[in-house]
């Protein structure tokens, strides 16, 4: 029987569970943290097994350097991987170099490439990751360090899925199924669904659009000779664009997404042009950023505004600041300086860093001269 996706778990404050010491989490307060990662957890019972069973697993994410890092990427992934290790989780991050390469990313340009994997680690470093469980781990290097296995295990993924199955995961390279795919990208949900079993994961913490291939690794599971432990999947939310229609964040349209090096004008500039439909919750972009990342990030949101409109307000609950503003309690002109501001606070830790580590600014200066590639 084919897994069955299971919804969020009941609201847990997550909040105060992130304050207690790692060593006071009881069982089922670390499956809450672990689960309030994602949108979608397959299977709730398999990750709470894990949990009991296995005081160290091992969580991946895999990540093309393919540009500059925008929000959701940046703070979004070191919230969820900060849950994570307070768990006991140790968090393996796939710097996926040679499968940018493959889906033709900075042109095919490797050195490019790694140049933005350097300054991607940089950005997680200063925004706040906690580093203790963290390992970054480059493809081309430990691929090449156990070129047996990892072929091995590649062409027997390869042998047990027809091409329809594998074109079917194509959404994991930001691609469509009609695309006209090359053979390398072709080849790249194969090697991705690999690099879960090459790399011990127990758990694939990876966003929505990853789905497809995480969930051939558990049918893979089933399918292999021996058989293999089926991975956990924990899906986090997609974060939209901020622009009208934009489903998802994109790297090649500066005005879709703020990045983590932004300035404070450029933050002020994007969230006053992002649609913010009054009295819209759903599809609202700016209110997506406020859910996901400001709140969880920084426990509250500030509005200044006149009294005639109700005068300042701290919102810490988001049920409650999404109330007020589908009724029309709070309206767009005081939510988006706020939202601004908390952004601007979140990132400033990530600016200071580019502007006084000579290493880190180099290598921004590097990566703002390449041109990103679809």
């Amino acid at each position: 029987m084919a897994d069955q996706p299971t919804e969020p778990a009941p609201a847990v404050d997550i909040s105060q569970l992130s304050l207690k010491e790692a060593s006071e989490l009881t069982l089922e307060e670390k499956f809450a943290l672990c689960r309030s990662v994602a949108e979608e957890c397959i299977q709730d019972e398999d990750l709470r097994r894990l949990l009991e069973k296995k005081p160290n697993p091992i969580a991946y994410d895999g990540f093309e350097p393919s540009g500059r890092m925008h929000i959701a990427q940046g703070v979004l992934k070191a919230l969820n991987v900060n849950k994570l290790t307070k768990c006991g989780v140790t968090f393996r991050f796939w710097v996926a170099d040679w499968f940018a390469q493959l889906n033709n990313k900075m042109g095919g340009d490797l050195k490019k490439i790694q140049t933005v994997g350097n300054y991607m680690v940089e950005i997680w470093k200063a925004v706040g990751m906690d580093m203790d469980r963290v390992e970054f781990l480059h493809a081309s290097e430990e691929i090449n360090k156990r070129p047996d296995e990892y072929w091995t295990l590649v062409m027997d993924i390869a042998r047990r899925n027809n091409l329809k199955r594998i074109v079917r995961c194509s959404q994991i390279m930001g691609r469509a199924e009609g695309d006209d795919l090359s053979a390398a990208q072709i080849f790249y949900p194969c090697m991705q669904c690999a690099d879960i079993f090459f790399l011990k994961a127990d758990i694939c913490q990876l966003g929505m659009d990853q789905r497809k291939v995480n969930v051939l690794a558990r049918e893979y599971a089933d399918d292999a000779r021996p058989k293999r432990m089926k991975p956990v999947i924990l899906s986090h939310p997609m974060m939209p664009g901020l622009l009208q229609g934009q489903e998802k964040m994109s790297k090649s349209d500066p005005n879709s997404a703020i990045f983590m090096e932004d300035s404070e004008v450029e933050v002020r500039t994007k969230i006053k042009k992002a649609y913010c439909p009054p009295g819209e919750v759903e599809g609202n972009p700016c209110l997506s950023y406020i859910q996901h990342i400001v709140l969880p990030w920084a426990k509250q949101l500030a509005v200044a505004r006149a009294e005639k409109n109700g005068g300042n307000i701290i919102y810490t609950n988001f049920e409650e600041l999404a109330a007020d503003y589908a009724s029309g309690a709070l309206h767009p002109s005081d939510l988006k300086p706020a939202l601004a501001s908390s952004i601007n606070d979140i990132l400033q830790p990530v600016r200071d860093h580019f502007e006084s580590n000579a290493e880190a600014k180099a290598l921004l200066k590097a990566v703002k001269s390449y041109k990103t590639t679809r």
